[in-house]
This record gives structure tokens, C-alpha cells and sequence, in this order.
């Protein structure tokens, strides 16, 4: 599985080629979220696997990088193929590119 930084998110999101899969709960979500975010919650992912495209890039974001690295380890595991985990989750994206998403 790869590993990308926030800043290699953001150059991704902004080439527009890459699925942003947000892999936290709903109430973290309403916390701080980025827009165009593909929100799967963890614990319904292996039922809605077939919302994703298999073949498309899909970066996985949850907030420090744990419940992001178990998601993408199953979704390489049911054959997609350009997953990737992005290291520090939403939390490195508030300290690193937009300070206005809120940390909590």
C-alpha cells in the first residue's frame, strides 16, 4: 500500500483524478470535512465497496491515519488496485494546508 502526504493530497484533489474516501464517522465529519470528500464510514465499508471505483485512484483520509490504513488494506484486499493511505489524516491536513479546517 502506498502512503501520500497532505501535500500530495492536495496536488492530487486539485488534478481532479484521484477519489477522496473519508472513512470516519459521521459526527467527525461534522466537525471538519474537505469538500468533494467520498464519505464511507469504516464500519460500512465492506457493504458499500461497490460505490468505489476499483480501478480509479482512491486516497483514504480518517483523522490520525489508523481506521485510513485498515481501509485501505481491505479495499487493496477485494482488488482495487491504486489505494492510498494519507499519513496524519485530516488532522496534518489543519497543520499542514488549511489551518480553517478545525482540529479536534
Amino acid at each position: 500500500m502506498k502512503s501520500i502526504d497532505v501535500g500530495t493530497l492536495q496536488r492530487q484533489m486539485g488534478e481532479g483524478a484521484t477519489t477522496l474516501l473519508d472513512v470516519r464517522n459521521a459526527d467527525e465529519l461534522a466537525i471538519a470535512a474537505l469538500p468533494g470528500a467520498r464519505h464511507i464510514p469504516l464500519d460500512q465499508l465492506m457493504d458499500r465497496m461497490a460505490e468505489l471505483n476499483p480501478a480509479a485512484p482512491i486516497a483514504v483520509l480518517c483523522h490520525h491515519g489508523m481506521r485510513s490504513h485498515m481501509a485501505a488494506l481491505m479495499l487493496l484486499r477485494a482488488g482495487f488496485e491504486d489505494v492510498s493511505n494519507v499519513e496524519g489524516g485530516i488532522d496534518a491536513w489543519s497543520l499542514r494546508i488549511d489551518p480553517a479546517v478545525a482540529r479536534y
